[in-house]
């Protein structure tokens, strides 16, 4: 075993009760000066060990040191627990590292937390959509990212023909977690810019001898919520949207991660929003009409013709599809 995993092995022991050096040595197979020395390393690491001498005495800690494993206290391992439901099915590369962390929390817990920790692991569950098996993918592309390896990528781009096959050189800036899909934002030697990939069009993943630097105080989630929102720094001119409609309808749509960004004021029954033309005739229809009648648009009126003809359209293609099905 390493030192470091000697110093933690003595802490976790005496975390349930004191000891003298004879005991440690015993248990854990090292020599009583081995156990000195790492009890003075502890001290000076800073953490409290006591020394009692004579009959009786031993090396103990502090009571208040004791209500935790690896000094955690009730929260922390509450968040930690939590944290491994939002990790768990999402893909995260790191997932069995994760648990192999709280099983070793769970290993050094006394009955009472234990069992604090069971109903807090209860009390979060998630609901993830299943996609490709990308941990692998993702692994790469964190430890890349981490190191600053320039990666060789092909990448499956979708097109009017279908998805072809590009190689490119990538440097992986970052990941995003973002509506069950995994994205990786990086500078794109092919195209000479910064772009986001998605992983699992990735089709496969080769680390090259050369490095990077990647831009300070860069954001992956920001670059990849500037791809996605309207550019209200563009030229183009901005359009109100106003939409009413009851309380429960508005809160769900406030907390879309189009209309949440937008959102310019909230009142009772009214929502008011701010976007550009381009996005407000070609996906604003189509996020509003899962909401049947529930939604009033009174700014633009245009929109409700918008809405009016997308809405015929597929009530056309549906119908042509219903009777091809009848024909046969």
């Amino acid at each position: 075993m390493a030192k470091a995993d000697h110093m933690l092995s003595i802490l976790w022991m005496l975390r349930q009760r004191k000891r003298t050096a004879a005991e440690l040595a015993a248990e854990l197979e090292l020599s009583i000066r081995s156990v000195y020395r790492y009890i003075d390393a502890l001290c000076a690491s800073g953490v409290p060990v006591m020394a009692e001498a004579g009959p009786g005495g031993g090396y103990s800690l502090p009571e208040h040191t004791g209500a935790a494993p690896l000094f955690f206290d009730t929260q922390e391992r509450r968040a930690l627990v939590q944290a491994s439901a939002f990790a768990r099915g999402c893909g995260y590369p790191y997932e069995e590292a994760l648990e192999r962390a709280i099983a070793k929390i769970q290993l050094h817990s006394n009955d009472a937390q234990l069992a604090q920790m069971g109903r807090d692991a209860a009390g979060i569950e998630m609901l993830h959509t299943p996609g490709a098996a990308l941990s692998g993918l993702l692994a790469e592309l964190e430890a890349s990212a981490a190191d600053g390896f320039t990666l060789q990528m092909d990448y499956r781009k979708a097109d009017k023909a279908g998805d072809r096959l590009t190689s490119r050189q990538v440097d992986p800036y970052g990941l995003v977690f973002w509506k069950g899909q995994w994205y990786m934002a990086g500078y794109c030697h092919m195209r000479g810019d910064i772009r986001n990939f998605r992983v699992d069009r990735i089709a496969g993943l080769q680390r090259t001898e050369a490095r990077f630097a990647r831009p300070a105080a860069f954001s992956a989630r920001e670059f990849l919520l500037r791809a996605l929102l309207p550019d209200r720094e563009a030229e183009s001119p901005l359009v109100t949207l106003i939409i009413e409609s009851h309380e429960e309808a508005l809160n769900d749509l406030c907390s879309h991660w189009l209309f949440g960004h937008i959102l310019v004021t909230r009142e009772p029954g009214q929502a008011q929003f701010l976007l550009d033309e381009a996005t407000l005739d070609r996906y604003v229809p189509y996020y509003l009409l899962p909401y049947g009648k529930a939604l009033k648009i009174l700014k633009p009126v245009q929109l409700n013709r918008r809405l009016e003809a997308v809405a015929a359209g597929l009530a056309d293609y549906y119908s042509e599809a219903a009777s091809n099905n009848y024909d046969c």
